[in-house]
């Protein structure tokens, strides 16, 4: 089967393009495996010890203003309250849409039902902040419902430590594969960069050497080509001319020589004319061959 050289460069170019493909698609599928560890590490739980953090930080300054207010007689200020619990309410939202571990569901609707009924002790202590109480009350439950939010910060943070280290185990384990498969890859590639091009020097050579022994009148210099393609092609074509134009130089002195012995007549002179057209005609295709050979 026939390979000419346009094939066999394509074919070339497509299995470097396949080697450049493979890798890409390897290291597009860990990173985008690591993306989602990571991604799924913020959402799923880092997340969580924030609201669980906000919420503390909530109550903590609930608990602070009510006590200050009952111990200097102070009113409440009700407007900083009522953002606080707003506050606490978008984060408890956000942390019931955001369950992830085992367990944090039930620890959630626990905290849930306390900081309701924390809430509605709150309303009770601004309506009758002398109370005492009511304040020591609201004491406590704020320390059950912190002590429920350090749970679930724990749990959470527990979580992220354990993904965090998968998540770097992968890495490792992916870095060391991708640097195998690079490697490999890198290897193959280079092999068959260095083999491909030896193939064309080689030959190119061979051609040169062969078209420069023909200029320079060696005849009997033969190019030989293995294969089947344009180069075995053109090795034919320059061994016909060879061999032409060596017949042509040993006729070209016997007819000379013929002439001058039996006179040279008009129709020896036409025949000498023809056979330098002739050879003229033979260093025309091979001008014409380098020629072609040069745009390949």
């Amino acid at each position: 089967m026939k390979h000419s050289i346009r094939t066999r460069f394509t074919l070339g170019m497509i299995f470097l393009f396949l080697i450049i493909s493979v890798l890409s698609v390897c290291s597009g599928y860990f990173i985008n495996k690591l993306s989602t560890k990571t991604s799924a590490i913020l959402k799923e739980n880092y997340l969580s010890v924030v609201y669980a953090r906000e919420m503390s930080e909530g109550i903590t300054i609930i608990n602070q203003e009510i006590t200050t207010c009952f111990l200097t007689g102070r009113n409440i200020d009700t407007l900083k309250i009522s953002k606080e619990l707003k506050l606490i309410n978008g984060s408890l939202q956000d942390e019931k849409n955001d369950l992830t571990e085992p367990g944090e569901d039930k620890l959630v609707s626990g905290f849930e039902a306390g900081y309701t009924e924390y809430v509605d002790s709150v309303a009770k202590v601004i309506k009758s902040p002398k109370s005492a109480s009511s304040v020591l009350w609201l004491q406590n439950k704020t320390g059950d419902l912190y002590q429920q939010l350090v749970l679930l910060s724990q749990m959470n943070g527990k979580a992220l430590e354990v993904k965090t280290d998968d998540a770097k185990s992968f890495s490792k384990t992916a870095l060391t594969q991708m640097t195998v498969l690079a490697t490999l890859c890198f290897l193959i590639g280079m092999s068959f960069t260095f083999s491909f091009a030896a193939y064309f020097n080689r030959r190119f050579f061979q051609l040169y050497f062969g078209i420069k022994e023909l200029a320079s009148s060696n005849f009997d210099e033969k190019v030989f080509f293995e294969g089947n393609d344009e180069f075995q092609e053109i090795s034919v074509v320059i061994n016909e001319m060879a061999d032409k134009l060596k017949k042509n130089k040993q006729k070209m002195p016997v007819t000379l020589q013929d002439n001058y012995a039996k006179g040279i007549s008009s129709n020896d002179v036409e025949e000498l004319k023809k056979m330098l057209f002739r050879i003229k005609s033979m260093e025309e295709q091979a001008a014409a061959l380098i020629s072609r050979f040069e745009k390949m």
